[in-house]
């Protein structure tokens, strides 16, 4: 089927701005924040790989964001893939757009089209319709700060949506990335959010020990966050089984995990969280809060 069309920026006026000035002093605000980054200071020659980064609005996330888009030197990046869950349908795989431009109010991302169809042709991924594209805003979120990032750098986006996918997918998904997350210019962004905690999200573990709710929920995320870091699937798949914590984009995280593993450089790569938020303390069971949490990914081969 003939592919292209334009992708909207469906969630612009609501989850963050559709006025490119108000938009981009916010996103430069964030980012001026958070330097000078973590890169330069924990490993200066080494070159960014990839980001983890949270997919709410901005005024519940950005700030965290931006820890992770400081790290990126747009000289550097030529094609960037985007990883994000799927909220509002179920998918048995990853699908691929079938636009080929996406739209944010601080200027318009090409969407690698070649690369998208030579993905189509291993057979493992399909379509999403342009309603489903739209509609979803995990990949939608990390937009604005891709286009502001990289903005007047020729650059192109390799969007994927990751389904429910079990854990011999994601390995079958990360060995199919992993020959592009290899090759030099190429960076990987990771859309996740970490724990949704409180009645509305069906989801009440607490640990008195650790103290009051929240210190509880940080000590949960924090533990899924130290096995990402150890880059290790398996017991990341183990402590999401153990304790089901509610990180949305767990399989995003996991075909990374995955990518990374049987990348060949993987001796080279590390994984380090830089920033971690809750967007408010819960202290009593009818309190509810959503963690969120950036990573970078740095190599030095």
């Amino acid at each position: 089927e003939a592919m292209g069309g334009r992708r909207k920026a469906y969630h612009a006026g609501s989850w963050y701005s559709d006025e490119a000035e108000v938009l981009q002093q916010q996103l430069t605000r964030y980012l001026h924040e958070a330097r000078p980054g973590t890169l330069a200071k924990v490993a200066p020659d080494s070159k960014l790989k990839g980001i983890i980064g949270p997919h709410a609005g901005y005024s519940y996330s950005g700030k965290t964001a931006a820890y992770g888009y400081v790290d990126i030197d747009p000289s550097e990046v030529t094609k960037i893939f985007l990883l994000g869950p799927s909220h509002h349908v179920y998918l048995r795989g990853c699908a691929l757009t079938g636009a080929d431009t996406y739209e944010t109010p601080v200027g318009d991302i090409k969407v690698d089209v070649e690369t998208c169809d030579a993905l189509m042709r291993t057979g493992k991924f399909e379509r999403m319709s342009l309603s489903v594209d739209e509609e979803e805003h995990s990949l939608e979120m990390h937009l604005p700060y891709i286009a502001h990032v990289m903005k007047g750098r020729d650059f192109s986006l390799v969007p994927i949506m990751v389904g429910a996918i079990d854990s011999e997918s994601e390995k079958v998904y990360g060995e199919l990335l992993s020959e592009y997350f290899d090759k030099p210019g190429h960076l990987f962004i990771v859309s996740s959010d970490f724990c949704h905690w409180g009645r509305r999200f069906r989801f009440t573990y607490f640990d008195n020990k650790d103290g009051e709710i929240w210190q509880s929920i940080e000590k949960l995320d924090k533990a899924g966050m130290s096995l990402i870091e150890k880059k290790s699937p398996a017991e990341f798949r183990d402590y999401l089984n153990q304790y089901e914590n509610t990180i949305c984009g767990r399989h995003p995280i996991s075909v990374f995990l995955q990518t990374v593993k049987y990348s060949t450089s993987c001796k080279n790569n590390e994984i380090k969280f830089v920033h971690y938020a809750q967007s408010s303390k819960c202290m009593m069971m009818s309190d509810s809060s959503v963690s969120y949490a950036s990573a970078i990914c740095y190599g030095t081969g």
